[in-house]
């Protein structure tokens, strides 16, 4: 075969080769693209497949189901009763043989069977519970315990959701941390080499030489722990995602390029994470504790086990109280002799009876063990109510620290943004100067370690505020995608 007859052959293997590797190639692509998520996304992702949440939903299924049960006993009862006795040797008692012969002695018997050789029963009843407060109070005691579980799945939700927030945010910073160092590496590499030549050219010191060295082998270790830092945030965030890949984990937006005072001036991305808030009035602890006292989860999951600790109190003191029940049997019994035959032949083998009835039961005496329940169920009514008061005051003051925390951040983040420019600035002088010779490498140095200092401090200002603005969120109960809508179009 001559090599155009190879070309020939080979050539639509070689298009098939470079068709499937453009494919994966794509699919590559498509799959990391995928997994780059924004803010929203990546917490209705949680939302969607967080094990909390999926656990939290199935208890609300089950106090559904208590619901349920509890209204069975307020409904009437059916039972059927069926039964089939075969008299392998029936049943004999002697009477005295006087009844059938009156000439018979005093101590003459006649055995009597009693039985045919097949027997049959049924019985088929009915009861209705006309006064029975228990069932009642049991069906309130049941609802209560699914509100509590719902409230129970609300809180839950709102954890997750706080949690991938501050993973979230957590990620950005260490993204932050990461490039920051990576442009103080290339910074003091840049100025190494500047530096190099002004020495060869005779015009800067070995020591200026030596020092930035010595900066760039201690800058070098920093920037592989910020990768690791970062490597390790993106796994947690993978966690609650539950995203089998975690390493291509990746997120949207720039805590450097965040901009609180002008929203519009942010990019799509950072526009997202500032308007995905729930409560509003973040300045004002007045709102905060209002919206904390009506709203909050754990706030309201510890009243409404107040109020079930309530209702169980009284299902015992239900007990004390009578109880009136219509109840109604129809039996029906036969028997025959020889080979079974089903409920026997005809009338003359086969009886029926028909009863109805009305039971009243009184409660009198148990021995005090009424008054004991009653008693411990009076103690966990005092206990449910001491943490309720003991909750909503630790409710109130961590919506206090968390407003001020706020507030602080965000006057810190729009202090380092000046800060982070004064220092950019000085740093430009720094560099020219340092060319120009009219500067030392040592103020060059110091210029470039208050930049990157300033620029992680604004980032990290940036990330407190956002943390804060996320768990005051969740403490005054207006956590977005639970509570409130996504989109605000505010901060």
């Amino acid at each position: 075969m001559n090599d155009i007859d190879g070309w020939t052959f080979t050539r639509p293997l070689a298009l098939a080769a470079l068709l499937l590797v453009g494919l994966f190639a794509d699919g590559a692509s498509l799959d990391a693209q995928e997994r780059a998520f924004g803010l929203e996304q990546a917490v209705r992702r949680a939302l969607s497949s967080n094990r909390d949440v999926i656990s939290a939903q199935l208890g609300l299924q089950e106090a559904e189901e208590r619901v349920s049960e509890a209204w069975g006993n307020v409904y009437p009862t059916v039972d059927l009763n069926a039964g089939y006795t075969r008299n392998v040797s029936p049943t004999v008692n002697f009477l005295p043989a006087q009844i059938f012969d009156p000439a018979a002695g005093p101590d003459d018997y006649i055995g009597v069977r009693f039985g045919a050789d097949n027997q049959w029963n049924s019985t088929l009843s009915i009861e209705q519970p006309i006064f029975r407060p228990s069932v009642f109070v049991a069906l309130g005691a049941a609802g209560r315990f699914e509100d509590l579980q719902r409230e129970s799945v609300r809180g839950q939700t709102q954890a997750v959701v706080t949690r991938v927030r501050v993973a979230y945010y957590q990620l950005l910073l260490a993204q932050e941390q990461e490039r920051l160092t990576e442009n103080s590496v290339s910074r003091v590499r840049q100025s190494l080499t500047e530096t190099q030549a002004l020495y060869r050219a005779g015009l800067a010191s070995e020591y200026a030489v030596l020092r930035l060295e010595v900066e760039l082998a201690n800058l070098e270790p920093n920037l592989r722990r910020s990768e690791n830092a970062a490597r390790q945030s993106r796994r947690l965030l993978a966690v609650e995602l539950d995203e089998p890949n975690q390493e291509s984990v990746a997120v949207l937006g720039e805590l450097a390029e965040m901009n609180l005072d002008d929203f519009s001036a942010n990019s799509p991305a950072n526009q997202e994470i500032l308007s995905f808030m729930g409560f509003e009035d973040a300045g004002s602890q007045d709102a905060a504790l209002r919206s904390a006292v009506e709203l909050r989860s754990d706030v309201r999951q510890l009243g409404l086990n107040e109020a079930l600790a309530r209702t169980e109190m009284k299902l015992e003191q239900a007990q004390y109280l009578p109880e009136v029940t219509l109840w109604g049997n129809y039996v029906i019994n036969a028997q025959d002799n020889g080979s079974p035959n089903f409920f026997a032949r005809g009338d003359g083998q086969r009886a029926y009876s028909r009863l109805v009835g009305l039971r009243v039961s009184i409660p009198i005496f148990q021995g005090f063990k009424r008054d004991a329940r009653i008693d411990q169920k009076r103690a966990l009514v005092r206990q449910a109510g001491a943490q309720a008061a003991q909750g909503l005051d630790r409710a109130a003051s961590q919506v206090k620290g968390l407003v001020e925390s706020t507030e602080e951040a965000s006057l810190r983040a729009r202090a380092q943004r000046r800060a982070v420019e004064q220092a950019y600035r000085g740093f430009e002088i720094a560099s020219a100067q340092y060319r120009e010779g009219i500067s030392s490498q040592l103020e060059l140095t110091d210029a470039e370690v208050a930049l990157r200092q300033s620029e992680f401090n604004y980032a990290q200002s940036v990330y407190d505020y956002l943390v804060a603005r996320a768990q005051l969120d969740e403490a005054t109960g207006r956590v977005p995608l639970v509570d409130v809508d996504a989109a605000n179009d505010r901060f």
